[in-house]
């Protein structure tokens, strides 16, 4: 059993955040996928299950995320886990691929590491830091500004990446393997 998850926070207002795009990674993966799913609220999460895999956006609020993803690991007993979330230090339109490591300040990684320890697969996604943008905005403010519409087409080329990134951590593809693959720059 492999579980999958993209973090965000709950509510439209949230949609198309920047905090948000764990969550829109997860959503058209969904979309694209072959098969049909069943989308329920179990363990404070949006839960889908496709054959052994479970996806999962948490409803606790990105903060408490750790909350959530716990339940879901004790129940399932699972120790295969994609986590899919925003990274301030990577420029737009980068991915990279990584086990394990710190939060690098990240409030959502943090509580996954306080509840279930830190030893998990994390698919980042850059999405800039706003000292290269605006000095003037804090990370909070911009973290939970909406992509521009630019950014949201440059997101759709990003997405096709991380659904082949998806498909090969759910085909067991080696940690290697998944960042020669995957980690790169787009635009």
């Amino acid at each position: 059993m492999k579980l999958i998850v993209g973090l965000g926070n709950p509510g439209s207002q949230y949609k198309n955040t920047r905090h948000n795009v764990g969550f829109m990674a997860i959503d058209c993966y969904l979309q694209n996928a072959n098969t049909n799913y069943k989308n329920e609220i179990k363990f404070q999460s949006h839960f889908f299950k496709i054959n052994n895999t479970i996806f999962a956006k948490p409803q606790t609020y990105m903060n408490l995320s750790g909350e959530s993803i716990s339940k879901i690991v004790s129940y399932y007993k699972i120790k295969d886990i994609l986590v899919i979330h925003d990274d301030l230090d990577l420029s737009f339109g980068s991915i990279k691929i990584k086990f394990g490591g710190n939060s690098g300040g990240h409030n959502g990684l943090k509580s996954i590491d306080k509840h279930i320890t830190n030893q998990y697969t994390r698919l980042r996604i850059g999405i800039d830091h706003p000292r290269n943008i605006n000095h003037n905005i804090c990370v909070s403010d911009y973290v939970l500004q909406n992509f521009t519409n630019n950014e949201i087409e440059s997101l759709k080329k990003i997405f096709n990446i991380t659904n082949n990134a998806i498909e090969s951590f759910i085909s067991n593809d080696n940690l290697l393997d998944l960042q020669n693959k995957y980690n790169k720059r787009i635009q």
